[in-house]
């Protein structure tokens, strides 16, 4: 995997803007901040991140896959304030769960999500390497 940052560009803080990698290609659904059971146990923002990432973690190990191995993530967010402001917490849970390097990432606010009780959904693009 090589991150993409076109000469002159400043580098983005906690993602990249774009990503080119070779292998095999592992999709994951959207994970929203439920267990395995389909059970919320907070209804913080942060909270709900940390067990979508630990739900996209678990995904990706049934597909061969690892977290390292993630070239790309599309956030849901249902509060863009609320998220900004959950930025130290989702970047621990982030770090912990996922690691230290840059998938090409973006974030959108939603109005809503299919789940009522969801206030965040992750999408991830893996590829791991041939």
């Amino acid at each position: 995997m090589q991150t993409l940052l076109p000469p002159g560009w400043p580098r983005p803080r906690g993602y990249a803007n774009g990503v080119t990698a070779r292998g095999r290609m592992v999709f994951v659904a959207g994970m929203i901040g439920w267990d395995a059971e389909g059970v919320f146990h907070t209804d913080d923002l942060a909270g709900q991140a940390r067990q979508a990432l630990e739900n996209v973690a678990a995904v990706l190990a049934e597909g061969g896959a690892k977290t390292e191995h993630i070239v790309r993530m599309t956030w849901y967010v249902t509060d863009r304030k609320a998220y900004v402001a959950a930025y130290p917490e989702i970047g621990k849970a982030f770090r912990e769960i996922i690691g230290s390097f840059n998938a090409a990432m973006t974030a959108v606010e939603v109005s809503g999500l299919i789940e009522d009780r969801a206030k965040v959904e992750i999408e991830v693009t893996a590829v791991v390497p041939d």
